[in-house]
């Protein structure tokens, strides 16, 4: 798996001391400033420290399964072209290494949901997506509504991996940060079309690698 984080630091530079520091508890494997440059903080067969307690899955030690990349970025900005950049190259690089399929490129938000925001709204997984590099869903149609719309939308996304032990609006809220992050308010008719089709194309289930 690969798992995108933001800093919610001021610059890189206090996040690489962060990242490097044993009284932070914490660290990353690759760390990309926004002029796009790239560095390497733990080895990609080792263990680093940065997704903490979350679920993707039936995985569950997401650290131990993980690639995690830090971008330096506040998360109340749009994150730079040339960070944009070196981060694809960067996951081509990490996919054609190991096998981890699109649908495992994954944000903070999505294995730790209620606990973590980042990468964030402001991240472009569209871009990503395009490039067979992560995974977005598409809303499908939707014949009928199902006489209890949230529950159908949430089976859906824990088909699609988000972890059950949240509350059922805390997965929803995770989904949508990444799906439609302008949306607010009770799940509704997209939310279920966007959920299905993530949880048809892209189940969790048939995507997860042994390794």
């Amino acid at each position: 798996m690969v798992v995108i984080h933001y800093t919610a630091m001021a610059d890189c530079a206090a996040a690489e001391r962060a990242l490097c520091s044993p009284e932070a508890e914490v660290s990353a494997h690759y760390l990309i400033s926004p002029q796009g440059d790239v560095t390497q903080l733990v080895t990609e067969a080792d263990r680093a420290w940065h997704a903490g307690a979350g679920a993707w899955g039936a995985v569950t030690d997401i650290n131990s399964r993980s690639i995690g990349i830090e971008l330096s970025n506040t998360g109340a900005t749009p994150f730079a072209a040339p960070q944009m950049d070196a981060l694809e190259d960067l996951l081509r690089g990490i996919m054609a290494r190991w096998p981890v399929p699109a649908g495992r490129v994954i944000g903070h938000s999505d294995c730790a949901p209620g606990r973590k925001i980042d990468p964030g709204a402001r991240f472009d997984w569209r871009r990503l997506a395009r490039q067979g590099l992560a995974v977005l869903p598409e809303a499908v149609a939707v014949d009928a509504p199902p006489e209890d719309l949230a529950t159908a939308t949430d089976a859906a996304l824990v088909r699609a991996g988000y972890t059950a032990d949240v509350p059922a609006e805390v997965r929803l809220a995770a989904f949508r940060l990444r799906a439609r992050p302008a949306a607010a308010g009770p799940c509704d008719l997209t939310d279920l079309a966007l959920a299905r089709d993530m949880a048809t194309r892209f189940p969790v289930d048939v995507d997860r690698t042994s390794a």
